[in-house]
């Protein structure tokens, strides 16, 4: 490990990092504009300059290897000055619009020339000015601004993988666009509006609609997806203005889809801010006493057998939890849910139905095979770290079943089961692959569990890797790719009926219209032909579930209310309460409580506090996650009862900008879908 002396202060530091990386460990601080920790070193902007013995001029300390004997300072009248100069000169064609600027108040660029900027400049000619670019629907362009540190085109090379955004023309005449000026295609695209440093580009949403120091922040957990991003929302009382990205290196690094960052303006649209109940055919508003009396009275005169209760894709463990205890105590009934369609699942090992490589575990991989899914689309801050690991360690990537356009180079082995007989029986070349692997990565998306050969794939997929010892406590090379936010906390929690003879035994009673009345806890994506049953949906949107719903209970959505969610890996994650709920609704948990006491059923449950407490203790919550890291073992699975079925592999295609009630209610969402809709056009068309 090289030593150095930075500031007259010695310091060791780890091999290959730069003089900026080595000045910051020994607390010195570093202006930067171009440097990005997550992105490729361009060393352009010429603001990390500092003085290195035996040099002639400053040197920029991102470009530059730290080695042994370096002696580095950074706090010199040289180094000021040289700061202070290259300051003038970024300036020299900025528009100084700060009071106009969203960017104002945690601007990179304003916050540096507090310290480095001069109050006169020596460039007297006429400021640049730069024609605006169009860049879709979700980012906005001050090109004028544009201090050519290119962190964005670098993320959208080398991060998004997507060749969006490039420089035409050089020095002062450089301009930064998208090709053929078209909107951004990447799901990620948004992230450079957060690396930009100055206000190139702004959020086109978000545009004068707040500044910073106005808005109340809270960090919480994205439920656009089963990924369980770390975020930050920003309300302006009980509106949420914006969402933002919090690092965490383990699962979501420092960036977001856009999906999780512009949903957000659903949360004000279409929604229950009061019980409603059907008469005559049509809803009408109502009242929770007289809405809450048709629910019990219906109740009553309900066999307990004839009761089904289905969850939803956004909602947290407490309010699952205590609908299972209603369910099981108040109602005498087992008949709960959580699948909207026909979807194998084996409960036997929580490893079944876990991404157990874990999320940064993909950067370790040697080899991905993936099965039946988009990564793309249903979960993108997933599939960015499969690009990080193909770019950094160069691997090779399979799939069976055609995923479409992904942001990686992938090579398409089949389109059916065979090929995975034929990976199992050892005569497809890939299995000699997988098992020369150190750290194989399978990863099985929910398109192929719903097929009719999902037990077979399932059972026979992990017989293999663990009879190749590609399942231990070291590795686990075995991955379901789960969709929604709700589906790992609800296999944790138990909310399914299932036997040996029947795995759907609830969604076929379902389809059989066998029940009479169906309790819907934010189920908006399930399908069924409705007869004559009575439907009570309990949510926060007036979509789906509400429009087939005889008494609707309005409840708070995720930002409005503490609660915990799993995520794919299985790591627990508590969300945090932004903003409050509209009108009359109320959470989730309360509502349910309520009706349990009307029943004259009570569940012993006090308050929110004493729900968590119980909801830990009874599911040992925290010693679940530690499994995603501790017990990875797993033995064989009984195979001998399932046919091989020859069935093709078709990965089906999700909605992505509309895949929850909250995207759908979106305004950007859809103006992101049109978008999309329309990228492939030629110009032809007419």
């Amino acid at each position: 490990m090289p030593k150095l002396i930075v500031n007259d202060k010695e310091i060791e530091i780890e091999e290959g990092l730069t003089v900026l990386q080595a000045c910051e460990q020994a607390g010195a601080e570093i202006p930067r504009f171009c440097y990005h920790e997550k992105l490729s070193i361009a060393g352009n902007c010429r603001m990390c300059l500092v003085e290195m013995e035996k040099s002639a001029k400053p040197i920029a300390s991102c470009a530059i290897t730290a080695t042994e004997g370096m002696n580095i300072k950074t706090n010199t009248l040289k180094v000021e000055k040289a700061r202070k100069s290259v300051m003038e000169l970024l300036l020299a064609n900025h528009p100084l619009d700060c009071p106009v600027c969203d960017q104002g108040g945690e601007c990179d660029l304003q916050d540096q020339s507090m310290f480095y900027g001069l109050d006169l400049s020596r460039f007297t000619e006429n400021k640049r000015s730069v024609k605006e670019k169009h860049m879709g629907p979700l980012i906005k362009t001050e090109m004028t601004r544009c201090i050519h540190c290119t962190r964005c085109i670098r993320f959208a090379t080398e991060v998004a993988g997507i060749d969006e955004i490039g420089a035409i023309g050089r020095g002062e005449d450089m301009q930064i666009t998208t090709y053929l000026e078209k909107a951004m295609e990447s799901e990620l695209s948004a992230n450079v509006i957060d690396l930009c440093p100055v206000g190139a580009l702004t959020s086109k949403p978000y545009a004068f609609e707040a500044r910073p120091w106005e808005l109340k922040n809270t960090e919480t957990i994205d439920v656009m997806d089963a990924v369980g991003s770390n975020i930050r929302v920003d309300t302006y009382g009980w509106e949420v203005k914006r969402i933002l990205p919090k690092i965490n290196e383990d699962i979501n690094e420092e960036w977001i889809s856009d999906k999780t960052r512009y949903a957000c303006d659903g949360l004000l649209k279409q929604r229950l801010d009061k019980p409603y109940i059907r008469e005559n055919g049509k809803l009408i508003k109502s009242n929770w006493t007289d809405a809450v009396q048709i629910v019990i009275n219906k109740i009553k005169n309900t066999k307990p057998s004839q009761i089904a209760g289905f969850i939803g894709d956004l909602v947290d463990l407490e309010s699952m939890y205590i609908f299972k205890k209603f369910f099981n105590k108040s109602l005498n009934s087992t008949n709960l849910e959580f699948r909207n369609e026909k979807r194998y699942l084996n409960p036997d090992e929580r490893i079944n139905y876990l991404f157990n490589s874990t999320i940064n575990g993909i950067e370790e991989a040697d080899l991905i095979l993936l099965i039946g899914t988009n990564p793309r689309q249903e979960a993108t801050i997933l599939n960015a770290r499969i690009r990080k690991s193909y770019v950094k360690n160069k691997i090779k990537i399979y799939s069976i079943g055609d995923p479409g356009e992904l942001t990686y180079p992938y090579e398409i082995i089949g389109h059916d089961t065979s090929v995975i007989k034929d990976i199992i029986e050892g005569s497809h070349h890939v299995s000699l692959k997988i098992k020369n692997s150190e750290k194989p990565l399978i990863i099985i998306g929910e398109s192929i569990l719903n097929s009719d050969a999902a037990e077979y794939i399932f059972k026979s997929i992990k017989n293999f890797l663990t009879k190749n010892d590609k399942i231990n406590s070291d590795w686990n090379s075995f991955n379901i790719l789960t969709q929604r936010a709700s589906n790992v906390g609800a296999m944790d929690l138990g909310l399914y009926k299932i036997t040996k003879k029947d795995n759907y035994e609830v969604l076929n009673k379902l389809n059989n219209n066998e029940f009479k009345l169906i309790y819907l806890l934010g189920a908006d994506e399930l399908k069924f032909n409705k007869k004559d049953e009575f439907i009570i949906y309990q949510g926060s949107h007036g979509d789906k579930g509400a429009s087939i719903a005889d008494v609707i209970l309005p409840s708070a959505a995720y930002t409005e209310k503490d609660g915990y969610y799993v995520n794919l890996e299985g790591r627990i994650q508590k969300a945090f309460k932004a903003s409050y709920p509209p009108g009359e609704s109320k959470e989730d948990w309360e509502i349910i409580n309520n009706i349990s006491q009307f029943l004259n059923k009570r569940l012993d449950i006090i308050n929110k506090f004493d729900l968590e407490t119980k909801l830990i203790k009874s599911n040992n919550l925290y010693s679940k996650e530690s499994y995603i890291t501790k017990e990875k073992n797993s033995s064989e699975i009984n195979q001998s009862k399932i046919p091989f079925i020859n069935s093709k592999l078709e990965i089906k295609q999700i909605d992505y900008y509309f895949t929850n009630p909250i995207c759908r209610a979106s305004k950007t969402m859809l103006e992101c879908k049109t978008v999309k809709n329309n990228f492939k056009l030629t110009g032809t068309e007419g």
